[in-house]
């Protein structure tokens, strides 16, 4: 059984030290020349949820260069301009989330199948009518996704507390 020392566990059969894993992602809001935000629904999503776009930082990738390939393979827009606004641990075991502004070089939606059940621009006028009516359901206000969105809206969303996935 492996001996814990701070953030190092120890073997206790040949004394080698274990480093724990931290895996990062990057979640990003990519804003458009016209001011709209771009929302996705993951095909994990609850049926109306939408969130802003994240992914698995590579190996040997920077961060910014995540979000500009992340953007580009989930829904095929190119980024530029990204820029730092938070971060947060995330409940993926060992994960830490670090969010992103990244502004649209070009707005054509092309969305990778696999990963991606749906995509839409919104104005603010449009979100929050979506979020009002309930055809729209956004991340709870304990996630950074939900601080991206509320960030490039100028303020609080009111909304239902609820997570958009399953």
């Amino acid at each position: 059984m492996p001996v814990l020392a701070g953030w190092v566990r120890r073997c206790p059969a040949d004394g080698s030290d274990h480093y724990p894993r931290t895996d990062v992602a990057v979640i990003m809001a990519v804003v458009d020349d016209d001011d709209r935000l771009l929302l996705a629904r993951g095909r994990g999503f609850r049926s109306g949820g939408m969130s802003v776009l994240a992914g698995f930082v590579e190996p040997g990738e920077t961060l910014a260069a995540a979000v500009v390939r992340e953007v580009g393979e989930e829904v095929g827009v190119e980024v530029e301009e990204v820029t730092y606004l938070g971060d947060q641990p995330w409940p993926f075991p060992s994960s830490l989330m670090v969010g992103f502004r990244a502004r649209a070089r070009s707005t054509a939606l092309r969305l990778q199948e696999d990963e991606i059940a749906a995509a839409r621009w919104f104005t603010r006028d449009e979100l929050a009518a979506a979020v009002a009516d309930g055809s729209l359901v956004i991340p709870g206000r304990v996630s950074i996704a939900r601080r991206l969105l509320e960030h490039w809206y100028g303020g609080r969303l009111q909304a239902p507390d609820v997570s958009t996935m399953r």
